[in-house]
């Protein structure tokens, strides 16, 4: 497919800025595949659809405070730095990228807060990329501390917004456990407590994957063969309880629902000869659009996405192209609200 069949005009004003006051509150569009039709409902109501046996998969990944603000040494020039990765423990050598760019080069300084953290920039990456090393005296726990006490939740761009003091609550799934992640898997946004009682009472399995965002899922394809776009790789976990989980619902016909992008390619990244759900760590840079076979996967909750996204794609091979993009036009007729903290989508 070409990258042009998936653009549409986003009005502005669909964007959410803030999530609904209350999670399970967000609307929640229906897609049944089998039937092409679509239902308007909401997302507390997303419990009818599932039956004893089946599972739900969830990412338990935790969104740390990736964005610091600093000065540059003898300019005291702002700079933002976005931590991407931890590359070494032990050196606290990590991946970022630094705006602006142009000012900041190997050798150079950097201070945070009131000089509590400093770091040094060791090499160039890409044109925005650095690796930097922290400069820490003292205990690991004690650095991780500051970076938290320093750290802005890194929520989206498009948000037009600076961060705020709840986003630290709300731009986390309830979940979250394994820090890691620079982005929230939002389609766990949604969920809260009651939900997942309610589920466990109708014998539904909630069950974890791992898979740390990385900010590779909001990159833009800049090719219009879509073979020839490459993912950024993200480091993902698929433990032997979930595989038990999961391979006993197929085993049974039941359903396994994957809740967001991030554990559907963490499913279907881990598919062992036989078609079933292998226990499986490592690195993924799977690509998935239509047309896709799925192997694992029978329905999935995901959001409303920008024009031309690898998460859109991925909707779009899992839900059928024709009727996601036609849910997306009634999304926007109906006025769903879109990105991070927008609705939600059910494909059945």
């Amino acid at each position: 497919m070409k990258l042009s069949q998936f653009q549409f005009d986003l009005p502005s004003d669909l964007i959410a800025q803030y999530p609904v006051e209350n999670r399970d509150e967000a609307r929640l569009m229906v897609l049944h595949r089998k039937t092409g039709e679509i239902e308007h409902r909401l997302f507390k109501d997303i419990v009818e659809y599932f039956d004893e046996g089946d599972c739900l998969v969830m990412n338990d990944t935790k969104v740390f405070p990736a964005r610091l603000y600093g000065n540059k040494e003898k300019t005291g020039a702002k700079i933002e730095v976005f931590l991407l990765r931890e590359l070494n423990k032990e050196s606290h050598l990590w991946d970022v990228l630094v705006d602006p760019a142009r000012k900041i080069r190997v050798g150079n300084k950097l201070y945070f807060g009131d000089g509590s953290l400093v770091a040094e920039v060791i090499d160039n990456t890409t044109s925005r990329g650095r690796t930097i090393r922290f400069l820490v005296d003292g205990e690991d726990e004690e650095f991780y501390k500051t970076i938290e006490e320093l750290g802005e939740t890194p929520i989206p761009k498009d948000l037009l917004r600076e961060a705020e003091p709840s986003d630290r609550e709300r731009y986390q799934t309830i979940f979250a456990e394994k820090k890691g992640a620079v982005a929230a898997p939002s389609a766990g946004l949604h969920f809260t407590p009651q939900i997942a009682k309610r589920m466990e009472i109708k014998s539904v399995e909630i069950t974890p994957i791992t898979l740390h965002v990385g900010l590779g899922a909001f990159r833009d394809v800049d090719v219009e063969d879509l073979t020839k776009h490459k993912m950024d790789s993200e480091q993902y976990s698929v433990g032997q309880e979930t595989v038990d989980v999961v391979n006993k619902a197929l085993t049974e016909k039941k359903n396994v629902c994957a809740v967001g992008t991030t554990a559907l390619r963490s499913l279907e990244t881990s598919v062992s000869a036989s078609n079933m759900l292998k226990a499986n760590e490592g690195w993924t840079d799977k690509f998935i659009f239509p047309p896709y076979d799925f192997k694992i996967v029978s329905s999935m909750v995901t959001g409303f996405h920008k024009p031309k996204s690898t998460l859109l794609m991925m909707a779009a091979a899992f839900g059928g192209y024709d009727l996601v993009m036609r849910a997306y036009e009634e999304a926007i007729k109906e006025k769903y609200r879109f990105l991070s903290y927008g609705d939600a989508m059910l494909i059945l």
